[in-house]
């Protein structure tokens, strides 16, 4: 481990139900958040043949966005505030539970008729203690709303908060960082410390080298706080960074809720079973378009 490095964390498999496994990175034992990031979850490269679908049932979140951000493939996102729209790559769906949200995420027709190959990234983001418990919230930023630019050989995409003067249209209220960055012919640049006071580099394809480190796919390094860290993209990279300021303090995590109270958690269990047995509720209200089945409390 070089001094640049605080920690390497590789993934672990998780079957989600119905073959679909992921690699999951966070939470690890030894590093629950990095900034804000409390869940990062990598799933394909997978193919789907025709008639084939990727089918997440309806569920509930509390205390947390989750953030999805496509390199291959299609979702169809649905949820209870109406919202039913396709996320495709380079763009980003970033849903915002706060007090309780239920959405679900399907393949959408054409790609179910066609079949199709998925690979991307699904994250959550704390929220800080103060908007635990906002009202629910959905925003779609296309890919062509998202600042791109190159850098020493690299194509960056600026995915939440800012760097190297380009800021992202994401809100959020905490500082955040999220960006892709894609080397194929290779690339060498620095992370400034400045970018987030918390940083995180994830191998989404390819390797990358801090010092005398090598960090192949899969793996996600912690990056020391408060240093410059030169890092070398081999050809056909692709990578993540992710990151921003040290939370407002720890959270539970339990099935799908976030919060820094573990009475809210109970509560929220508590209200999703009542919803499913009265088919919706004021907190966990049906998605419309998708009321005839949901993920019970396990």
């Amino acid at each position: 481990m070089t001094n640049a490095i605080v920690r390497t964390i590789e993934p672990r498999a998780k079957d989600l139900g119905g073959g679909f496994r992921v690699r999951r990175v966070l939470p690890f034992h030894a590093q629950k958040m990095v900034g804000p990031f409390i869940f990062f979850d990598h799933f394909g490269p997978v193919d789907y043949a025709p008639g084939e679908s990727f089918d997440v049932r309806p569920h509930p979140h509390i205390g947390l966005s989750t953030v999805t951000y496509l390199f291959e493939g299609a979702i169809r996102h649905q949820d209870s505030l109406g919202t039913d729209l396709v996320i495709r790559p380079g763009a980003v769906n970033w849903m915002t539970a706060g007090h309780g949200i239920v959405h679900s995420e399907r393949t959408p027709a054409p790609e179910r008729e066609a079949g199709q190959r998925m690979h991307g990234l699904q994250t959550w983001v704390a929220l800080p203690i103060t908007e635990e418990d906002c009202a629910p919230a959905f925003t779609h930023h296309s890919a062509d709303s998202l600042p791109s630019f190159q850098k020493n050989g690299a194509s960056i995409r600026v995915l939440a908060g800012e760097a190297w003067g380009y800021s992202s249209p994401v809100e959020f209220p905490w500082d955040i960082l999220y960006i892709a960055i894609e080397a194929p012919d290779g690339a060498s640049m620095i992370l400034p410390a400045s970018l987030a006071e918390e940083r995180a580099l994830y191998i989404v394809s390819g390797s990358a080298r801090i010092d005398d480190e090598t960090a192949e796919e899969g793996h996600m390094l912690v990056i020391a706080p408060g240093e410059d860290i030169a890092v070398e993209f081999l050809p056909g990279t692709k990578a993540v960074v992710c990151g921003g300021a040290t939370m407002d303090g720890p959270r539970k995590i339990e099935w799908n809720f976030v919060a820094s109270d573990t009475d809210k958690i109970e509560k929220a269990k508590q209200d999703w079973e009542e919803s499913t047995k009265l088919h919706g509720t004021d907190r966990f209200p049906l998605v419309p378009g998708d009321e005839a089945e949901w993920i019970p409390l396990p």
